[in-house]
């Protein structure tokens, strides 16, 4: 592969954030699934509310186990086979999952979710391969433009719960599985859409350049600072799991919340469209302001736009103290809680990417999204411990222990922020 000129480099870049674009709009609905039903298939099929964060625990530990042998990968093999590779992680869990549930086998159940979550992995490695063509200017912009299309799988996810049933009695699947076929149709497209259209693979690409004279001139290889990544590293992990603890346990808070309102007259079904719009609209506000808040990064300043999440991520913790026995507060709280998370997350990510060398970038990049996901799967369980011991506003409580440490540590984050 020959170095790109700079105009033949905005061109692979334009395409190549299409292309993950694409592949995210895919691999979310996989995700809006898991999201949606971990928590209620954990409950029913442990016969017990607290265990039901065990499921959403399971899909964010897969993460922090594959994250950085993905990351390794893709340093030395490229974005392609990593995030392929993925989907093959992803394709396994839906059948595992499916599998356990015909079973009724709680464990399996534990396994397919952590596999769903390893090839979430690549979802989350999409997010970096935005930036790594991206004018510096511009890395805000185009990896928000990536997590952005993440909205319309994620939200398209939850709300296939219902025409998923539908489906899924058609083919003889488990109840509530049917949209895990909907989910296993869109991994495939996304694994055949990376292998034939991300060329030339973004990150080979970028590390030929960070060895030619002109790529310190475009700003692709510039001064370290790992004091500024570890607090990048800190933030987006500790939004996440505020973000990640709250949202695994309102499914669950909603179901006691509707068979208390409505006793023996409640069935599954209406559960199941009240926790479908919830998520979708939390999944909707994680995503489909991502570019306003890229842009904003861009212009503010990445730290600035952190801070600016952790705002959002207070009122919705809020809300969720404050007004926890109302379905319309725990809607608002659940779309500020994903607004939080996304205003944290990409100018987090942007951050970290600025503040780290070319060749310790891809490496400092798995680590933060294993750590992320690894302390969210923790936090996950202790969510359901609190869930049950202290209700839903005791978890916000808690989880406003998380947003004041990454105010307080701000200052950490200051020095190339912009």
């Amino acid at each position: 592969m020959t170095t790109l000129t700079p105009e033949r480099q905005v061109e692979v870049q334009r395409r190549t954030v299409l292309v993950l674009s694409l592949g995210q709009v895919l691999g979310g609905i996989a995700f809006g699934a898991t999201v949606s039903l971990g928590a209620l298939l954990a409950a029913d099929l442990s016969g017990n509310d607290g265990l039901s964060g065990l499921a959403t625990a399971s899909v964010t530990l897969g993460p922090a186990l594959c994250s950085i042998p993905l990351a390794r990968m893709a340093a030395r093999f490229g974005r392609r086979r990593a995030l392929t590779l993925g989907n093959v992680f992803a394709l396994t869990g839906i059948a595992i999952v499916v599998l356990a549930v015909a079973l009724r086998i709680f464990p399996l159940l534990l396994l397919g979710t952590l596999t769903i979550g390893a090839g979430n992995a690549g979802n989350l490695q999409s997010r970096f391969a935005a930036t790594d063509l991206a004018a510096p200017q511009h890395r805000g912009r185009d990896l928000s433009i990536v997590v952005w299309s993440t909205t319309i799988g994620g939200v398209a996810g939850p709300l296939l719960l219902g025409p998923g049933e539908v489906v899924g009695h058609a083919l003889g699947m488990p109840p509530q599985t049917g949209s895990y076929a909907f989910s296993f149709v869109a991994q495939c497209a996304a694994l055949i859409l990376y292998l034939v259209a991300l060329r030339p693979d973004p990150l080979l690409a970028a590390q030929k350049l960070a060895t030619a004279a002109a790529a310190a001139a475009a700003g692709i290889v510039r001064k370290d600072s790992p004091v500024v990544a570890r607090y990048a590293i800190f933030a987006v992990a500790g939004s996440h799991v505020v973000m990640a603890s709250v949202m695994a346990m309102t499914p669950v808070h909603l179901s006691h919340m509707a068979h208390a309102m409505h006793g023996m007259e409640t069935t599954p079904a209406d559960v199941s469209a009240l926790v479908g719009v919830t998520i979708a609209l939390h999944v909707g506000g994680m995503y489909a302001l991502s570019p306003l808040f890229g842009i904003l990064a861009d212009r503010w300043g990445r730290l600035r736009v952190v801070l600016l999440g952790q705002a959002l991520l207070a009122g919705a913790l809020g809300f969720a103290v404050f007004a926890n026995d109302q379905a319309w507060g725990v809607i608002v709280a659940l779309i500020l809680l994903g607004l939080g998370w996304s205003a944290a997350t990409v100018a987090g990510a942007a951050l970290l990417t600025e503040a780290s060398a070319a060749e310790l970038r891809t490496r400092r990049q798995g680590r933060s999204d294993s750590l992320m996901s690894l302390s969210a799967a923790a936090g996950a369980v202790l969510a359901g411990v609190i869930l049950s011991n202290f209700q839903y506003a005791g978890l916000g409580i808690a989880a406003s222990v998380i947003v004041v440490a990454i105010v307080v540590m701000s200052p950490f984050g200051r020095s190339g922020s912009r």
